[in-house]
């Protein structure tokens, strides 16, 4: 069995050639990596890069880095190590009933085995229950008239073969789009599986697939695909696909080494992490969540904030960073960023919220003179306040914190 090589590392953190048997071509193939995600990924650095709040995993040449997530530099690192997980599933990226996820720690499996997995398992459930046929547009020499007689292709190929016509006609079978996506993204685990506990049932799920033309699938395509009543049950395997497709980097390396990296930005999880804990806690409450709300601003700009919540008449408003601010304190630009969505959103309180300890801090008011309007002519005074929250996202036993969302809604001064 090949044995692979792994190197863990957190957010923020640099990693340079000679370390951890990061070499050069693993340099290379990050930097062009990182060239075609708009330089978003990582920060060169001489002799090696500086990671920055994407994490995940990325596989290239033998070499596996686990980029875990860590909201504070002097934090103890075993602390964050599986969090990432945690924070997937429940943010719904990932099955909690999944084997791999359930056994991570157990096995030492990364997150890329564990969507492997997954996406394997979901096949093979599809190929049990039988695949389904659809009706698909072909061109070629049939030994019968059907369908329009394609002219110039028909005189160009059969000047000879008088009994055969050139046409385009209907075929009703499994050789279709949604297949050929998913056989693509089979052939890549396969790949990625080689010498590995998968290696067994990536070789049985390929070979129990249907036989499918082998195609080039590109983003476009995979934005095209529609599914309907008949082929519902393929919503997961195509998620999972297309996620594992559109991180997949065949020539990431001058054609010599294959790459696959499933990156995740910490702000986005973080954000939509809160949104669901948030939006759970306040069922069957009088408190209305929602997020991404947007308002114009000035011209083609908008204002949206990440979560507003609405009690009453009341409004709040919830902004969320995965950082921990310099010397305890906001930027000037974020509190004028909530300064603004309190004007345009009539919202009383909001809340710069990050993860941390929780520490006493106390609503303080923009010295600003506003008001509401109430009626057509009539206007009350507002008092726009603001504050920094911060709340613990592990527990004692390192688990994502059960009561989060409690602790934001009574730092919000909202009670349930």
């Amino acid at each position: 069995m090949t044995k692979h090589k792994t190197i863990s590392v957190f957010e923020h953190q640099r990693l340079y050639v000679g370390q951890h048997n990061f070499k050069q071509t693993h340099l290379d193939a990050l930097l062009k990596l990182n060239e075609y995600h708009d330089g978003n990924y990582f920060e060169p650095i001489a002799k090696g890069v500086k990671f920055n709040q994407y994490v995940g995993v990325i596989q290239v040449d033998g070499l596996t880095i686990e980029i875990h997530p860590k909201a504070d530099k002097d934090d103890d690192d075993n602390r964050w190590k599986g969090v990432l997980l945690q924070m997937l599933k429940a943010c719904g990226k990932l099955k909690a009933e999944s084997s791999g996820a359930a056994h991570v720690k157990r096995q030492h499996l990364n997150l890329l085995e564990v969507y492997f997995e997954l996406y394997l398992h979901e096949i093979e459930a599809l190929i049990r229950k039988g695949v389904i046929k659809q009706y698909r547009q072909q061109t070629h020499n049939t030994k019968a008239l059907k369908g329009k007689l394609e002219f110039a292709g028909h005189i160009r190929r059969n000047a000879v073969h008088k009994e055969r016509f050139y046409t385009t006609h209907q075929v009703y079978d499994t050789n279709h789009l949604l297949h050929q996506v998913l056989y693509k993204a089979l052939t890549i685990v396969d790949q990625f599986t080689k010498g590995t506990r998968l290696c067994d049932l990536s070789s049985r799920v390929l070979l129990n697939f249907p036989v499918v033309e082998k195609t080039t699938i590109s983003a476009q395509q995979l934005k095209i695909i529609k599914l309907n009543r008949k082929s519902n049950s393929y919503t997961a395997a195509l998620e999972l696909a297309r996620l594992i497709i559109l991180n997949y980097s065949p020539d990431i390396s001058s054609g010599k080494e294959k790459m696959l990296s499933l990156l995740f930005d910490m702000n986005d999880l973080w954000e939509t992490y809160i949104l669901k804990q948030v939006q759970k806690a306040c069922e069957g409450t009088d408190i209305e969540v929602s997020g991404q709300e947007s308002k114009s601003f000035w011209g083609s700009n908008s204002l949206r904030p990440d979560i507003v919540l609405r009690q009453g008449e009341k409004t709040f408003i919830i902004d969320t960073k995965w950082k921990r601010p310099n010397k305890s304190s906001a930027s000037v630009s974020d509190l004028r960023q909530m300064y603004a969505y309190c004007r345009f959103w009539d919202a009383e309180r909001a809340m710069l919220l990050y993860p941390g300890d929780a520490s006493e801090n106390k609503f303080k008011s923009y010295l600003t003179d506003d008001y509401l309007k109430v009626h057509e002519d009539e206007h009350s005074r507002i008092d726009h306040q603001c504050k920094m929250g911060f709340v613990s996202v592990l527990d004692e036993k390192n688990e994502l914190e059960a009561n989060i969302a409690k602790r934001i809604l009574n730092l919000l001064e909202l009670y349930i």
